[in-house]
């Protein structure tokens, strides 16, 4: 939240409602004035946030979850997909028996408003860093949606950007939450297990080969180029975005233009407790090796890896493996004194080489880390100038193991990496892999 007036008094509603109208924003706007205007004794206590990106994901469990939340009012929402800013739309509407909803296709827009606190991000990944980095420089608060990023490069410049003005930030993923996952955490780092020797990721399998490349006219209620946004420009194809008029599973998460795949998807849910336990989630291995397989030559337009497997070596000694698994998603950490194992998504629960290790009762001068859901975290972090569970520099962190992973298995060698400077070791090719093409101009400014 900004600071209250440096005089110790708090700005009145009608001496906030006089100030903005003067800015002749109440006749552009809804009359919800923002929570940041009031301080921590705003009347109604209420973060005003806009949606940005209305799929599936947005939809089904975001917006849910948020116009559930006593804390936040609603009062934007956006897509480049007409058919979902409405359907978005109504749902708000409904929920608070008003109309005060904006709807939105250009998230420019959006984040010019100086009514709106915060940003909730839930585009596709290739828009995950212009819109949360144009937010950031905007003063917003933003939550977006993992994986965080698509290059280490522009993970860096958007965590930069968010240390330097100052914003809350949540990188928008649940597993720290998850009781198994959060017990881990706590016991590992505590020393139940003694010196970590070696932790092992699995994420499920999903990814297939496949969707058609060949050109399709534009569906009248999608803007197909601000979908493009700073993706190469290719021609529409149903298979490149998403199901028209449906929430199904998106094509886009099986192009390497706009997502990396599984490797980053299912990844930064899981590499994120893994970092956390490790001590290691704002720095990174420093060393990777791996090994992948990608759909044959010509076997349609999705792109991205359907299998792999990958070792990373950490400077401490501890060593990561991380591979596809058919089962699901697991964490499992191996210590001198034993080990565990936390299922999610995935048959098996909460398991240990010792069932008394699970059954450890924490000492009260142990460390605790705070177990609130994401959204909730979020909202947290706004209201009381508290650090996230996963910030942005936590979630690039997070990303970037994803991402070395891609790097070692298309140079098909072992890397050396320097988690400092973010680069690897007297490697031009692999370094080239840092960054990629952004088509101009999306609001980066910086050469990523």
């Amino acid at each position: 939240m900004k600071k209250e007036p440096t005089n110790g008094t708090t700005m009145t509603r009608r001496e906030a409602l006089r100030a903005i109208g003067t800015a002749g924003v109440l006749s552009a706007f809804p009359t919800i004035i923002p929570s940041t205007v009031f301080g921590r004794n705003a009347p109604s206590g209420r973060i005003t946030l806009a949606m940005i990106g209305m799929g599936r994901q947005a939809r089904m469990v975001n917006l849910k979850t948020l116009l559930n939340m006593d804390d936040v009012q609603v009062v934007a929402v956006c897509d480049v997909d007409r058919w979902r800013t409405d359907n978005a739309k109504k749902d708000v509407d409904e929920f608070y028996k008003n109309r005060d909803c904006r709807s939105y296709t250009d998230w420019r827009e959006v984040i010019a408003r100086d009514d709106i606190d915060a940003i909730m991000n839930s585009t596709p990944d290739h828009w995950h860093v212009p819109i949360s980095l144009a937010a950031v420089r905007r003063g917003k608060h933003v939550s977006c949606e993992k994986p965080l990023t698509l290059s280490i490069a522009e993970g860096r410049a958007l965590a930069d950007a968010v240390k330097k003005h100052g914003v809350t930030f949540r990188t928008d993923s649940e597993c720290r939450s998850h009781s198994y996952m959060h017990k881990t955490a706590e016991l590992v780092r505590n020393g139940y297990l003694g010196k970590i020797k070696r932790m092992e990721v699995g994420v499920p399998a999903g990814d297939v080969a496949g969707g058609k490349a060949d050109p399709m006219p534009v569906p009248k209620e999608l803007d197909y180029d601000m979908w493009l946004g700073p993706a190469p420009a290719k021609p529409y194809t149903v298979d490149r975005v998403h199901p028209v008029k449906s929430y199904g599973r998106p094509g886009w998460m099986r192009c390497r233009d706009t997502c990396e795949g599984m490797i980053t998807n299912w990844g930064t849910h899981v590499m994120d407790v893994a970092q956390q336990v490790n001590d290691s989630e704002r720095t990174g291995p420093v060393e990777i090796e791996g090994r992948g397989k990608y759909p044959a030559a010509g076997s349609g337009l999705w792109n991205v890896l359907l299998d792999f497997k990958v070792r990373y070596r950490y400077g401490n000694g501890v060593v990561m493996d991380y591979l596809i698994d058919k089962a699901g998603a697991y964490l499992r950490i191996e210590g001198e004194a034993g080990w565990i194992q936390a299922n999610w998504h995935r048959k098996g629960g909460f398991q240990a080489s010792d069932i008394n290790i699970l059954r450890t009762k924490l000492k009260d001068s142990d460390l605790r880390f705070p177990q609130r859901q994401d959204k909730e975290d979020f909202i947290y972090g706004i209201k009381n100038d508290a650090p996230t569970m996963a910030d942005a520099e936590v979630g690039h962190r997070t990303c970037s193991l994803g991402q070395l992973a891609h790097i070692a298995i298309q140079t098909g060698r072992r890397l050396r990496w320097n988690p400092a400077t973010e680069q690897f070791d007297a490697d031009e090719k692999a370094n080239k892999l840092l960054s990629r093409p952004y088509r101009a101009p999306w609001g980066l400014n910086i050469d990523i």
